[in-house]
């Protein structure tokens, strides 16, 4: 009976561990606006991203200004800004609007009317390194300049969609984390032998981890599709945050893994050590 409750509890463990890791990790990267930026933020030191952003301030600066300007001098000073020291936390900064545009109801409404997933590269043209070129030009930065990385979304992910999302997430993630940890200590509870309950859950762990490796790598295949709307500047910065999220989740899955490997560890050291100690409890002592 007792192993009949440890592998029940065993294999409700196993799926919560396939739900609370890629839950946990999208509340941390994805749904949380602080994670986002930072995601944002690492994904800005891809040289293709950096290249896409300063192509996009080129065209942009096109756009704004009344005269004829250099297209070479823009485009060189461009490429020295998304290379320099300030552009990550700026470009993570202009995310955050992204971020609220599908999970709020902040965002104004000419951009909610026309359903497009924007990046405001507004507060990176009011650097210092473009001001005296923009001075020059007499070229005037709007409070505002959205780039839209999508052009027609669906209707499931319309802006503030996804606020409720926002609301439960931090609850979902940690009740399902919680209820993992629960199964788990149920399972070592519930087994005869502990060191092959310890050792069961770090083979959960790995079957998770292999799973979403290879859900990662089907998953990649699709992308094309998932960005057939965006093309130019827009479709590699997309790109580029798409990568760097699927980077990041590969080091989650890693760190599951490497746990994974160590319960195992674990759990045989747990096994030899316990039939030491049963072997020398039965062993009869010789009397004189």
């Amino acid at each position: 009976m007792r192993f009949v409750l440890a592998a029940l509890m065993w294999l409700l463990t196993t799926a919560a561990l396939a739900l609370a890791l890629p839950v946990m990790w999208l509340q941390h990267n994805i749904v949380d606006a602080d994670g986002y930026a930072a995601l944002a933020q690492r994904a800005a030191s891809d040289p293709a991203l950096q290249q896409a952003v300063a192509g996009e301030l080129t065209s942009q600066i096109g756009n704004l200004a009344s005269a004829d300007v250099s297209t070479a001098v823009v485009g060189a000073l461009a490429s020295s800004y998304t290379g320099g020291s300030s552009f990550p936390g700026q470009f993570a900064q202009a995310n955050r609007l992204a971020h609220r545009w599908m999970f709020t109801n902040s965002v104004q409404s000419q951009l909610d009317s026309q359903g497009r997933w924007v990046v405001d590269l507004a507060p990176m043209l009011a650097d210092s390194s473009f001001q005296q070129t923009l001075n020059s030009y007499r070229i005037q930065v709007p409070q505002t300049l959205p780039v839209p990385l999508t052009e027609n979304v669906p209707a499931a992910v319309r802006p503030g969609q996804l606020q409720r999302v926002a609301t439960w997430g931090p609850w979902v993630s940690a009740g399902l984390a919680g209820l993992a940890g629960l199964g788990a200590l149920l399972t070592v509870v519930a087994a005869r032998k502990r060191g092959k309950a310890i050792a069961a859950l770090g083979v959960s762990l790995l079957l998770v981890g292999a799973v979403g490796w290879v859900g990662l790598e089907i998953g990649s295949s699709y992308l094309d599709g998932a960005l057939g709307s965006v093309s130019g500047n827009p479709r590699q910065i997309a790109e580029s945050m798409v990568q760097q999220s699927i980077s990041s989740m590969h080091q989650w899955l890693n760190l599951g893994l490497a746990g994974g490997g160590a319960l195992v560890v674990l759990g045989v050291v747990v096994a030899l050590l316990g039939g030491i100690g049963h072997r020398s409890v039965r062993e009869p002592r010789l009397t004189p």
